[in-house]
């Protein structure tokens, strides 16, 4: 079994990958176009949905998230993945007053399972150049900064989580262990 990496055509998706590799993570990167039966026959033990240009170049990633219950793994969504929980899940979703690429502390608000063992503030890498700006129904916050207020997110009964920043960056020095806590949530799940 493996993690499925959804392409949605950014700029660090290969690096979500080479990260996972590193950590000897299974993984597969996949294109955002497949069908919801061409995910399930895959059987992956979770998904991982990666930045991207627009939302509205994100092909299937948002009925991939719609159909979630169907497919029955849990998700992390990194930069526009978590824009698009965010909307899947009828949050707002705009841009932001700061548009800005760099490495910034968040706090952690809630370590849960995906914060486990990192440090707060957290340095982390971000792109804000569209954000989350309101909760989705049934979400809390895990993380904010000073300059976005929802830079980590989780459903409140689901393994759904968000995060505006990159893991898969230097710039994260910690962003390894968000990751080695998502396969922990995922094999958990199985």
């Amino acid at each position: 079994m493996k993690i499925l990496i959804i392409n949605n055509k950014g700029q660090y998706n290969h690096r979500i990958g080479r990260s996972l590799r590193y950590l000897n993570i299974p993984y597969e990167l996949i294109p955002n176009n497949l069908s919801i039966d061409e995910i399930k026959e895959k059987e992956p033990m979770g998904l991982i949905f990666g930045g991207g240009p627009s939302i509205e170049e994100s092909e299937n990633s948002l009925e991939y998230i719609n159909n979630i219950d169907d497919i029955g793994v849990p998700i992390l969504g990194i930069c526009l993945g978590h824009q698009l929980i965010a909307k899947s899940f009828g949050g707002e979703v705009s841009s932001s007053s700061t548009e800005s690429y760099a490495q910034i502390d968040i706090d952690i608000l809630d370590e849960n399972k995906l914060f486990k063992g990192v440090s707060s503030p957290m340095k982390v890498w971000t792109s804000h150049k569209d954000e989350v700006k309101t909760l989705p129904k049934n979400f809390k916050t895990l993380a904010k900064s000073s300059i976005c207020d929802i830079e980590a997110m989780k459903h409140e009964k689901k393994d759904i989580y968000g995060i505006q920043f990159h893991p898969e960056v230097h710039h994260t020095p910690e962003g390894e262990i968000i990751f080695k806590n998502f396969l922990k949530i995922c094999e958990n799940n199985l």
